[in-house]
């Protein structure tokens, strides 16, 4: 459901949203927005205080529209939006096209560390540490090599995507053994050697555990007191570990670390969970049993999608003049904090470029249904 409030004030005009801007509401959105503008109001204040969601398609008319409120010799304002929100129009460019208020605090830049016991983000295991005879005997494919080849990937997305990664690693128990089996850095794998050496820290224990390991500031941190002095020597200051499950039973762990203290901010650790999730699909197919081709063309499909994805890197990089690595960067946040896959974004993208130049008219939104 989505209301849609407009007020006018002097040569104001306020468009307060109520509910969700999704595949079925998108339209309604993208309706009132053009009747706006063809009314000739250039000015407009859009107060999301009380929307609860909006998709990719709603994303890019509120970008587009700031656009033709520029061109009319207005201005957007975007009041009360959310973190993501915020910062999913940053990555987009939009920052020298939209006013942003904010109506309220900004949120804490850290959440709590998952206790024990209690549900959170990462698919995770409650039981205790494995016996040695429930250690997980990693069923991969043959050729295992296309199966790190996607833990690599995993690693390299999640170091340009997650807010304050310095650098990040997949941990990973083969044979009883935890080993680093995809590295941003020698300075990274140094980082995993030293845990698995002083048998400490938070990804050892987020690999045994099955829950995250949150270590904010290692200067005051007392939980390692062998390991956390080789981090700090190598400028390590934060750390965040995210579990990797496969069959049920913790198998690794997803270890992202910061030079800066008290780097991770909730929805940073949110996307490390993502992160981390699509790292336990890969083995949790290969343990099922599944081909390396099989594996490989699963993970390609959830991160990268198909040509599609590509053409619409092509629309971002034109609109909005960015480099191939900021295009996708903004894909795969926008499929994370929405409800679209990135080859659903991609389509509706593509189509609404289509669309608009075939009519000739000036681009206001993507495809309702992206």
């Amino acid at each position: 459901m989505l209301d849609i409030e407009i007020s006018q004030f002097d040569d104001e005009v306020v468009v307060r949203l109520f509910g969700e801007v999704a595949s079925g509401t998108a339209a309604k959105f993208e309706a009132a927005l053009q009747s706006l503008l063809e009314r000739g109001h250039r000015s407009l204040i859009l107060d999301l205080a009380q929307l609860e969601f909006i998709n990719g398609a709603g994303l890019q008319m509120i970008i587009d529209c700031a656009g033709r409120c520029g061109i009319m010799g207005g201005s957007l304002t975007v009041r009360s939006p959310s973190l993501k929100l915020r910062r999913l129009l940053a990555i987009a460019g939009a920052g020298s096209l939209i006013r942003v208020e904010h109506s309220e605090a900004v949120a804490a830049r850290l959440g709590p560390e998952q206790p024990p016991g209690q549900p959170g983000f990462s698919h995770r295991s409650t039981k205790g540490a494995p016996t040695p005879s429930e250690q997980f005997p990693m069923g991969l494919p043959a050729d295992r090599r296309l199966v790190d080849s996607a833990l690599r990937l995993v690693v390299t997305l999640a170091t340009a995507t997650v807010g304050g990664a310095d650098g990040v690693s997949v941990s990973l128990r083969r044979h009883g053994v935890l080993s680093t089996v995809a590295a941003s850095d020698d300075t990274i794998s140094e980082m995993d050697a030293d845990q698995y050496a002083t048998g400490e820290g938070p990804c050892v224990d987020a690999s045994i555990q099955g829950r995250w390991f949150h270590a904010e500031a290692l200067s005051s941190e007392t939980r390692w007191p062998d390991f956390t002095p080789r981090a700090r020597g190598l400028g390590i200051n934060a750390i965040l570990s995210s579990p990797l499950v496969a069959q049920n039973k913790p198998v690794g762990a997803l270890n992202i670390y910061s030079r800066s203290e008290g780097a991770f901010a909730p929805d940073d650790q949110e996307l490390a969970s993502v992160f981390a999730h699509q790292a336990s699909n890969i083995l949790t197919s290969a343990c099922a049993g599944a081909s390396s081709a099989e594996v490989a063309v699963r993970f390609a499909s959830a991160l990268r999608g198909r040509e599609i994805v590509a053409q619409a890197q092509g629309v971002l990089m034109e609109r909005f003049r960015l480099d191939e690595a900021t295009a996708f960067s903004t894909l795969l946040r926008s499929s994370v904090w929405t409800d679209e896959t990135m080859r659903q974004l991609a389509e509706g993208i593509v189509r609404s470029t289509v669309s608009v130049r075939a009519a000739g008219a000036p681009l206001l939104g993507g495809d309702s249904h992206g």
